[in-house]
């Protein structure tokens, strides 16, 4: 195995964009992972993640709308 210090990893890499890398080893297990985003790629990873959270703000409030409508309904027992 080729060892490499993190100064020598970050000479490679491109300039453009954000990387991120992960080795991991586990007894005889071995797993390096590499990605690279460009500025591009993070503002429609951001997009997404917004749309993933207003969503979800909109299934809470709907789910919750019958306690809103109906006073009572939020005194009820579930079971």
């Amino acid at each position: 195995m080729i060892e490499t210090t993190p100064d020598s990893r970050a000479a490679n890499l491109d300039s453009g964009g954000q990387v991120a890398l992960l080795e991991m080893s586990l007894g005889k297990a071995q797993v390096k992972i590499r990605v690279r985003v460009t500025p591009t790629g993070l503002l429609a990873i951001g997009g997404l993640v917004s749309g993933i959270l207003l969503s979800t703000a909109a299934l809470v409030w709907v789910s919750t709308s019958v306690v809103r409508r109906h006073p009572i309904a939020g005194r009820l027992p579930l079971s």
